[in-house]
């Protein structure tokens, strides 16, 4: 136990050393790598060493069993020695009963040590497996660029059309950084693509993500026009044309409203509930 809170405590002070702040981002990275391969290092020497210790846990409990195997083969033999005197004189039943009685004891005793000794091999073992743990994720936090660098590399992939690539660096960007402003650009970025690939369903998810964890960002009036084309073109009118008036009453003077109003116009609805307006070919 003592061991295991001592490699924790190492991990996380290591952890700490190495959070850096975002502008020194090439030197920072170059430090948080050095590091890293530092708690490597530092991870195997102990790896090392907690195997050295199971080893000779291992041995304790095989010196154990083989005591245990060779005080039962004592106790056949004993028990097989009664029955012999047995047949012959009851002299001597009292005396060996006794031995057998202070082996038993042995063997409980043995049998007791043997537990022990597992139990604080699986503790050692438990505590290797939770450094390994440890050690991975701190990795993994160290490999994660810092966010307006993840940020800036995503939009630059989005604006040159490399939507593959821009999708996992968004993602990435939600999975690490999601209570962020920029989380909720991340979305709509993500959504965007999805309805230039005619997936609106998956985008009107996203376009949620937008409205409803980031009401306030920049991007919210751009999401909820968008989730309403994108309900249009799914055949939810009815649901559509609703997200579109909500864009001209919550943003009345932006371009998304403007853009709403004339979509309204081609549907042949009126941009406020309540009134419909037959379009020119009725």
């Amino acid at each position: 136990m003592k061991i295991q809170r001592f490699a924790i405590a190492f991990v996380f002070s290591a952890f700490l050393a190495g959070i850096t702040p975002a502008w020194g981002v090439s030197k920072e990275i170059v430090q948080l790598q050095t590091q890293v391969q530092a708690l490597q290092d530092q991870m195997t020497s102990m790896k090392q060493s907690f195997d050295q210790q199971m080893g000779v846990m291992q041995h304790l409990i095989e010196q154990s069993t083989d005591n245990v195997n060779k005080v039962a083969n004592s106790i056949n033999q004993l028990q097989t020695a009664i029955d012999k005197q047995q047949s012959d004189s009851g002299a001597h039943v009292d005396q060996v009963s006794g031995q057998i009685q202070a082996l038993n004891d042995t063997l409980d005793e043995l049998k007791a040590r043997l537990s022990k000794v597992s139990a604080q091999l699986e503790a050692m073992q438990s505590a290797q497996q939770s450094l390994a743990a440890t050690q991975a994720q701190q990795q993994q936090q160290a490999a994660v660029p810092p966010p307006d660098i993840l940020y800036n590399n995503a939009l630059r992939d989005y604006n040159a059309g490399k939507n593959d690539i821009a999708v996992g660096e968004f993602n990435d960007y939600i999975k690490n950084y999601p209570t962020t402003d920029l989380a909720g650009n991340a979305y709509f970025y993500l959504a965007d693509m999805q309805f230039r690939q005619g997936n609106y369903q998956e985008a009107v998810k996203n376009y949620d993500q937008v409205i409803q964890n980031f009401p306030t960002g920049n991007k919210a009036a751009s999401a909820e026009l968008k989730k309403g084309l994108a309900l249009i073109e799914l055949g939810q009118k009815d649901d559509g044309v609703a997200a579109l008036r909500h864009v001209i009453q919550r943003y009345p003077r932006s371009t998304e409203a403007t853009q709403a109003r004339d979509r309204l116009r081609k549907l042949g609805v009126s941009a406020s509930a309540g009134t419909t307006r037959r379009s020119p070919g009725e």
